[in-house]
């Protein structure tokens, strides 16, 4: 039996593989751009044929990764867009960078992992190392992708390979690159791993190879378990001082003073990203399944899915000590983004305020610098464009709600020309001798 791994050893230590990466989202074409950069020529794969051709039309997409970062990729004459996916068999390397998203029970929903694992498996050929990046539970490519990659009669670890590396993506961090940041790599078996690291370390200044692709996964469960039930306990103890009448803001600051022992975490409306309000929930799912119960990550999910319900509750109120119901009270929120400078808006807890306003009769509008139109989602059709921020258009308000602290906002011209603000960012109390009265949230 021919042993496949020496020569695709050889392509990827002198850059001659072709590397497949499937998926051009926010995780799939920074990895792209990585892989260019190490010399690799890359097939970009996405079911999405408008995706695929705004890359190859070299049109940027993703506002946070620059106006010419697709540009230059395709400039370098290493890159082809497809939504063919019957040419995986060119690739050397396919890198999965697919949604994981949670089902209306909070179930994992492998959709898309299972349909690129079958799409593989159709035309799977000896000398191919499979990679999933997305995050999953730790036995997902043992239990969901070897099966189907093994029904080929190809065998794993001399005639494939299947390895596991979570991506690190943080969109709109500017301090760290793909490059940048230690990759974890896990493989199926020990080959696996050993192939996965050598194509890793051609384009990421940091490896980390770990015993096992589950070792890999769990690695990065902990990684937004322990960020998700920290974020949390800050969550609660806002509600828990807001009622003693102390500034959390001021408490998280007299904390930092702390040289050892403390790392600070911030309150907001809710969680969002793909990655913090999902991934807890793939291994809840998977330890029921074993018969363990994760109380301690189920409750912290619990706390983080009740802030955007204390919000409005805090804005009602606010609006209430005006005389005025929030029933036709115009609204307005300020950020759709689930975080600050980027136009991603997945898992955004605005979404959940402007459709929990929307139900109790507000007049609700939005204003976001990095997003002219609300995208359509599975739980959210609303259907809005955002409105231009002028002083007319604040005073206009009965509150502005601030939802995302974009860098672009200036918050002393919104202070002093809105009437009413509920700030669950912390962003306005430096210019509370302006004209509005502001409310924490």
């Amino acid at each position: 039996m021919t042993d496949h791994a020496p020569a695709l050893r050889t392509k990827l230590r002198d850059r001659s593989a072709v590397v497949g990466v499937v998926g051009l989202g926010y995780v799939g074409l920074p990895l792209v751009g990585a892989m260019i950069d190490a010399g690799f020529h890359v097939l970009g794969f996405d079911i999405d044929a408008r995706k695929v051709e705004l890359v190859n039309a070299c049109r940027d997409f993703i506002a946070h990764l620059g106006d010419e970062y697709v540009s230059n990729l395709v400039a370098s004459g290493r890159l082809e867009a497809t939504a063919d996916f019957t040419r995986l068999p060119e690739a050397d390397a396919i890198l999965i960078c697919v949604p994981t998203p949670l089902g209306k029970h909070r179930e994992p929903d492998l959709r898309y992992v299972e349909q690129t694992t079958d799409a593989i498996a159709a035309s799977l050929r000896p000398g191919q190392l499979v990679v999933l990046e997305s995050t999953t539970y730790p036995t997902t490519p043992r239990e969901v992708m070897q099966p189907r990659l093994d029904a080929t009669g190809l065998t794993c670890g001399t005639d494939y390979f299947l390895a596991y590396s979570p991506e690190r993506e943080d969109p709109g961090r500017k301090d760290r690159s793909t490059a940048g940041i230690p990759k974890v790599v896990g493989g199926i078996d020990a080959t696996s791993g050993e192939l996965a690291r050598d194509l890793y370390a051609a384009a990421v200044r940091e490896v980390v190879l770990v015993d096992s692709a589950e070792l890999a996964a769990a690695s990065k469960l902990l990684e937004n378990i322990y960020r998700a039930v920290n974020i949390a306990m800050v969550n609660e103890l806002k509600v828990v001082f807001d009622a003693m009448g102390i500034d959390i803001w001021k408490v998280i600051e007299a904390s930092k003073t702390k040289p050892f022992g403390f790392q600070a975490f911030y309150p907001g409306p809710g969680l969002g990203g793909h990655c913090i309000p999902i991934d807890p929930y793939y291994l809840t799912w998977k330890a029921r399944g074993v018969g363990m119960n994760t109380r301690f990550i189920e409750l912290a999910g619990e706390v983080n899915r009740s802030m955007p319900e204390y919000v409005i509750g805090k804005l009602a109120h606010a609006l209430n000590e005006q005389g005025k119901p929030v029933r036709g009270s115009k609204v307005l929120v300020l950020g759709l983004a689930y975080k600050p400078n980027v136009d991603d808006t997945r898992e955004s807890p605005s979404f959940e305020l402007i459709k929990r306003l929307r139900a109790l009769g507000a007049d609700v509008s939005y204003n976001d610098p990095h997003i002219s139109e609300m995208p359509a989602k599975r739980d959210y059709d609303l259907a809005m464009s955002s409105v231009e921020l002028t002083p007319a258009v604040l005073a206009s308000q009965d509150c502005v709600l601030v939802s995302t602290d974009h860098d672009a906002y200036d918050w002393r011209f919104i202070v002093e020309h809105s009437p009413l603000i509920v700030d669950t960012r912390g962003v306005c109390r430096a210019f509370a001798d302006g004209r509005g009265t502001i409310v924490d949230a």
